[in-house]
Parts: structure tokens; sequence; C-alpha cells
């Protein structure tokens, strides 16, 4: 069966007003994936994510989103894409002066008529999928680093997007949060379906989640790699992707 592409881009390049970060981009996002945007520091991926979110324009080439042009699309189609999405920033990006439930209800209160109860429902609901429940009164600043980025995610998952963004998700939380991040993520992909899409370099996570991925090369400026990442590391197609896969540990290490 052919899988759907909910993604598709066509020979996309990316940057900031004159400067163009990453060129010649081409790559397909299956419905369901766990997509795993991977490079070294400065490579262009968080820029690649804002582009695709729209929070940036492309300096040209295409970028199709549920079946959508969405750089050439109207307001309106564009404005459908952007509801069936959302997005988890390094931060959480969470309203300090908010309880955790006034953070998730926000995205319901702008984009649907629900009444309060029905909004209190499912602010309820997204809080206890991410492992919060309880914690609806209580404000970033009472609450840890991990936890912050789990509500984050309620947030993100309020709307029921088809489409979920992580920027860089186990920055600053220890080892333990960060797997426990990585679970939940995993969790979210196989119960709701929900195509994930993830710019880290943290290889315990790419590992762990990543069912495909692109390498961005900031050498030539372009993705130099596609794939599984477990399977790039068995067979890596270049030296920039084995360096950055292995942390530039010898040689002997890829039989191990």
């Amino acid at each position: 069966m052919k899988e759907k592409m909910i993604i598709r881009t066509e020979n996309l390049s990316i940057g900031y007003e004159d400067k163009i970060i990453m060129k010649d981009l081409s790559f397909d996002i299956p419905q369901g994936d766990i997509f795993i945007i991977m490079g070294g520091s400065g490579c262009g991926k968080s820029t690649l994510l804002r582009t695709l979110t729209g929070l940036i324009p492309a300096h040209s080439g295409s970028i199709w989103i549920r079946g959508t042009d969405f750089i050439n699309g109207n307001p309106q189609e564009k404005l459908e894409v952007i509801k069936h999405s959302g997005i988890l920033y390094q931060s959480g990006a969470l309203f300090s002066s908010m309880t955790l439930a006034e953070n998730v209800a926000l995205p319901l209160a702008q984009y649907t008529s629900y009444s309060p109860d029905k909004i209190n429902q499912i602010v309820a609901f997204k809080l206890a999928l991410v492992g919060l429940a309880g914690y609806e009164a209580y404000y970033p600043s009472e609450i840890s680093g991990g936890m912050r980025k789990r509500a984050g995610l309620a947030r993100a998952l309020a709307l029921d997007p088809e489409i979920v963004y992580f920027d860089e998700p186990s920055a600053g939380l220890d080892p333990i949060s960060s797997k426990n991040l990585d679970d939940l993520i995993l969790e979210i992909n196989k119960t709701l379906g929900t195509t994930i899409i993830v710019v880290t370099h943290e290889l315990s996570s790419i590992f762990a989640i990543g069912k495909n991925s692109i390498f961005l090369d900031k050498k030539t400026q372009t993705i130099s790699a596609k794939g599984n990442p477990n399977e790039l590391l068995k067979n890596p197609p270049n030296e920039q992707v084995y360096e950055f896969l292995t942390r530039g540990e010898h040689d002997e290490e890829r039989t191990k």
C-alpha cells in the first residue's frame, strides 16, 4: 500500500532576508511518521522548521502540506494547515502569567466556538494525556522544566493536530526527563497517529524515536543523507553523517 505523504518539499531554499542557509531541499514525510531533522550546529535545522510552520518565508521552491500549497496558497488555506498543526518550542513557550489550564485553553478559545465547559473538559484531558492531571491551576514557574515541556505539548495537542513540530525538545532537560519525553512522543504517535517532526541533535532521542530523517550538511548547504537514523548509522553515506552519528568516535565503533 502506498504511503500518504502529509508533507512534501521540492527544491526548497531557506534562510533569512538575502542569506540562503540551505538550498535544493527535497523530501517527503509520510503521514504518521516520526521524522527527524538533524545536523550540526548552525546548519539550518530550526530555520527549516520555522519555514515549514510558516513563521518565516521560503526563498524559493515548494512546500505542500496536507495537499495545500503552503507557499502560494491563499490565506484561508494556509490557516487551515496551521490549525491542523501544533508546535512545541524549546522553552515550552508557556505564558508565565497564565495557569497550565489557561495556557492549554488558549488555542481552543481562539479557534473554536466551544463552550467554557467543553474547553475545560478538553484541557483536563490533554493535561492528563501528558501526565499532568491535577496540575491545571499551577503556573509554569511552579513546575519543573520537564513538566513545562509536557504542558507545552498539551497545548500543542489542544486542537487535535495531524502534525506536531518539536524544536529541540530535550534542550535543558536531564537524561531521565528527556527519555520520558521521548516515550511520550512515541505514545502519542502510536495512539493518536500524529505525524511528529523533530529538530534535534540529541543522539539518544534520534535513535530512540526516529523512523525517518534528513541530515542537513552545513558545508554543502543541502541534504546529504535520508533514511532511518539507525540504518544510517550502520551504513553511513558519507563521513559527515558518520561523524555526527558517532560524535567522532573511532571507526571500530561501527561494528559494535
